[in-house]
């Protein structure tokens, strides 16, 4: 077991993302069951963040209360399926900045194309948070995560649905100091870079496209 892997094994999460592999799962339960594991997913790589206090007054006194310290929290959605985790992370940081990273993958060389990025600014002063569903190859996230660091980002963590051994083995040996999130580790990826046993293309599923 890699020491940067939090593999999330809580029942809720499993239970809905048994309910997303289904393959007659429609786009907008699927859709849905993204967004509430995004909630579960958030807990856990939030779990640190770094708070400071404030003097508030409650009905019955005054007290120093604990709140977030620093600069705000910045979620990177690698586009398109990225933004299905976002949409759930949000509910639950709604203060927080979105970057974008538009990749897509070559389907002959497995290979990342990126064709899209914008970030909020001072990204060296912010916890950074890149969301994409699926971990298969690994080349896109490192990808993504090799451009937030030329534009400063030096605290990054990545959160997914699935992973690969193939995809955490590679983004481990890019990023060591990148710690993953995922609900569930898979078996493989088959000859097309797919994660098995998966559940397809989250892009697809979510959206009913192909």
């Amino acid at each position: 077991m890699h020491e940067q892997l939090n593999h999330v094994k809580h029942p809720l999460i499993q239970h809905k993302l048994t309910l997303m592999r289904d393959k007659n799962t429609p786009s907008a339960v699927f859709r849905q069951l993204l967004r509430e594991i995004a909630h579960l997913l958030t807990y856990e790589v939030l779990r640190d963040l770094p708070t400071t206090t404030k003097e508030i007054e409650t009905p019955l006194e005054k007290m120093d209360a604990p709140i977030l310290a620093g600069k705000k929290l910045v979620l990177v959605s690698i586009l398109r399926a990225g933004n299905g985790l976002l949409e759930g992370m949000l509910d639950l940081v709604p203060s927080a900045r979105v970057g974008f990273i538009g990749l897509y993958r070559d389907h002959e060389t497995l290979k990342p194309v990126q064709y899209y990025l914008k970030l909020p600014e001072a990204m060296s002063e912010r916890y950074c948070v890149v969301v994409d569903p699926m971990l298969a190859t690994g080349n896109s996230v490192i990808a993504a995560i090799d451009q937030l660091k030329e534009n400063g980002a030096r605290n990054i963590r990545f959160v997914c649905l699935l992973a690969a051994p193939e995809g955490i083995k590679a983004l481990t040996a890019a990023h060591p100091d990148v710690d993953i999130v995922t609900g569930a580790v898979d078996s493989h990826l088959n000859e097309n870079g797919y994660i098995v046993p998966g559940l397809g293309d989250a892009g697809d599923r979510m959206f009913g496209t192909k």
